[in-house]
């Protein structure tokens, strides 16, 4: 009887310790990071991701929200704001907005953008304005997302396949690509009253109008891809005081930035190779710099520009071969290399956290 109640004993204690042993704690390495790059992934494989950089102590997060979340971030990741403390990022084909917290970045809440027939709507690109976040979907919706409850509080109905999207003088201006219907692209651009939240016109723009954003005057420049044939791509200014289209600006292009009066886009020629980066002033809308990169940088496939508003410093992702993890280029207001480190694959989007 005394051996068993020693047995006993001991297993007792042991049981005890053990519990007083706390689990080996994550590292966090969250609240120190200044940059975020959303990359898009590959189509069908779940591995989107954010890389989450310091720019710095130059310290690297390949993948933060994995990391915070011990999950992938989801199945093609289209576009990513920040609005307050917490980023909003439209995942197209896992059908969600995942809203994320910028100091920790662990998931708050996967908001499902399925109709009614539980069917995939598609996200693909986001605004905010006065505690709202707005959605365009692919399949022509623009839904509305109160920043408090985090749920959807408006759906209504744009054109076909909204490619872009974008606020100013108290309107939400959306694009409708009709990017889905080759070779029968979209060519309009709707406008929303964001009161009453309706439709209040479309605006008639070139082929396959996509990314659109507004200059500090008001005006909204959008991006038409053209058909990738005999319609080229372009650049064009909408008046958002009357809301019509004022100018066309014939210069090849793929993507741009907004910053301060100056507009920085690239043009890249799938065919040759080529690309150009090129800066616009959108108040004189003139060209004011035909080659804004100084230094020697080889960026084989550029897929996103973006400009930090702290100090104007831009942005230049490269997907390279698509396939490997791609690029991020920082360089200061007179185009000279400041800095590049590694995202990941399809770097699409750079945010700025401070």
């Amino acid at each position: 009887m005394y051996k068993i109640n020693n047995i006993l004993l001991f297993f007792a204690l042991s049981f005890l310790l053990a519990s007083c042993v706390k689990p080996e704690e994550k590292e966090d390495v969250n609240y120190d990071f200044t940059i975020w790059v959303l990359n898009e992934g590959l189509w069908n494989m779940n591995n989107s991701s954010i890389t989450a950089y310091n720019s710095t102590t130059q310290k690297l997060c390949a993948d933060v929200f994995k990391q915070e979340n011990s999950r992938c971030l989801g199945d093609i990741a289209n576009d990513i704001i920040i609005y307050g403390s917490k980023a909003y990022i439209a995942v197209n084909m896992s059908g969600v907005i995942e809203v994320v917290d910028v100091f920790s970045g662990k998931s708050i809440r996967q908001i499902s953008l399925l109709n009614d027939k539980g069917e995939n709507r598609q996200p693909r690109c986001l605004t905010y304005y006065k505690n709202k976040v707005y959605g365009c979907c692919f399949d022509g919706s623009v839904v509305r997302i109160d920043t408090s409850s985090l749920k959807i509080d408006g759906i209504v109905q744009a054109g076909q396949n909204p490619d872009g999207m974008c606020v100013t003088n108290n309107k939400l201006y959306v694009s409708n690509s009709g990017g889905l219907n080759f070779p029968d692209y979209g060519n309009t651009v709707s406008v929303f009253n964001l009161t009453s939240f309706t439709e209040i016109k479309r605006i008639r723009v070139s082929t396959n109008p996509t990314i659109l954003k507004a200059d500090k005057q008001g005006d909204v420049y959008v991006m038409c891809r053209g058909n990738y044939s005999d319609i080229p791509s372009c650049l064009q200014r909408i008046d958002s005081k009357n809301d019509t289209l004022v100018q066309t600006i014939t210069y090849n292009v793929s993507n741009f930035d907004i910053y301060d009066d100056l507009l920085y886009f690239y043009y890249y020629d799938d065919a040759s190779k080529s690309v150009n980066f090129q800066v616009l002033n959108n108040k004189t809308e003139t060209i004011i710099n035909t080659s804004f990169l100084k230094d020697k940088v080889s960026i084989q496939t550029p897929y996103g520009i973006n400009v930090n508003p702290n100090d104007g410093s831009v942005f230049i992702s490269d997907a390279l071969d698509y396939q490997t993890t791609g690029d991020v280029y920082c360089f200061d207001k007179n185009g000279k290399l400041s800095y590049q480190f590694e995202g990941g694959l399809c770097p699409k989007k750079t945010v700025f956290l401070k």
